[in-house]
This record gives C-alpha cells, structure tokens and sequence, in this order.
C-alpha cells in the first residue's frame, strides 16, 4: 500500500545548503561537502532552515531509501561541525611490526615476519597519524574515514590460520559513535 511520506533535516546555524542537479552542497566557514541524493520518486527541497524530503506515493522500499539519504545528509551536516575519528591498536604477538604514513598510503612492514611490506590506501580529505600502538583516522566524511580504517584492517588481515594462534594485525577499537 502506498502512502505520503516525508522527514525533516534541521539545518544548523552557519550552514548554508544548496541543492542542484541531484547535488546537495553544504558549507561551513571554508569547509564545504557534497554528495549526490537520488531518491527515485521524491523530491527535496531547502527551506526554512530545513532540507525536506517527501514523496506522495511511498512503499516500504521507499521510506527506506529517504530514510538512508537522511542519514547521509545528517552526517554531511555534523561533519561540518567536528570529525569523526576512528581509532584503530596495533597488536603484535610473534614479530614486532612497524607501520608508517607514506603519502596516500600506510605501509606495514615485518608483519608475521614476511619480508614485502603490505600497504593499505588513504583515500583522499583524510588524515591518519600513528603514534606507538594506536593510528587516528581522521575526516569530515564519516565514510572516507570508515573506508581508510576499512582498507589499514584488511591489509593485516590473515587467511586460513587459527585467530587464537595469530593473533597479530591491526584492530578496530573505537569508532565516531564509540567503542566497539
């Protein structure tokens, strides 16, 4: 059965929002985001300090694709006010291994001893540090951020051994909305 659906985002003060060619561009200050919304069947609309999405004929597959894009536009928002930070620990069991920051990519040498270093992409607008144990995902885009953690745990990850055994990589332990 069909029916009219529609939800509200608030638009913090200092934001100013635009909304063109399924584009929505928010800006704050000299930071600014962008990110394509397509909701087939809806329609968005800025006003009143509000992004409004509606559809007059919504489905449950609907009411779930404008509620998934008002997620992504609250996180475009709150991204303009702080970063969401990852955080992921380094454990070692067997070799001692040493992570490093080298332009777009971390490279992780003598993991389980082997002799090429592992590498894993930072995708861009994102900033990673490494300090002893522990590397700091930084970024306005909570899902660049999650990727780059994303892409630094699957590099280290290791196929068809015992996880009690080896227990060596790099581990998520905290993540924008706490730990894990």
């Amino acid at each position: 059965m069909r029916h009219p659906y529609s939800t509200n985002i608030k638009i913090l003060e200092g934001i100013n929002c635009e909304f063109n060619n399924n584009i929505l561009k928010c800006k704050k200050e000299n930071i600014e985001t962008s990110r394509k919304i397509l909701v087939r069947g809806s329609e968005i609309e800025l006003s009143d300090g509000n992004i409004r999405l509606t559809c007059e004929k919504a489905n449950k597959k609907t009411i779930a694709m404008i509620k998934s894009a008002s997620s992504h536009i609250q996180n475009m928002l709150n991204g303009l006010e702080e970063k969401f930070v990852y955080k992921l620990e380094i454990c070692h069991v067997h070799f001692p291994m040493t992570v490093k920051v080298e332009g777009n990519k971390v490279v992780i040498s003598n993991f389980l001893g082997e002799k090429e270093s592992r590498t894993a992409d930072i995708l861009s607008d994102v900033n990673v540090e490494v300090k002893g144990n522990e590397i700091t995902i930084s970024s306005r885009d909570i899902e660049k951020a999650g990727q780059t953690s994303a892409n630094i745990e699957k590099a280290t990850r290791v196929p068809k051994k015992d996880k009690r055994v080896f227990q060596d990589g790099i581990f998520l332990t905290e993540k924008p909305r706490g730990k894990i």
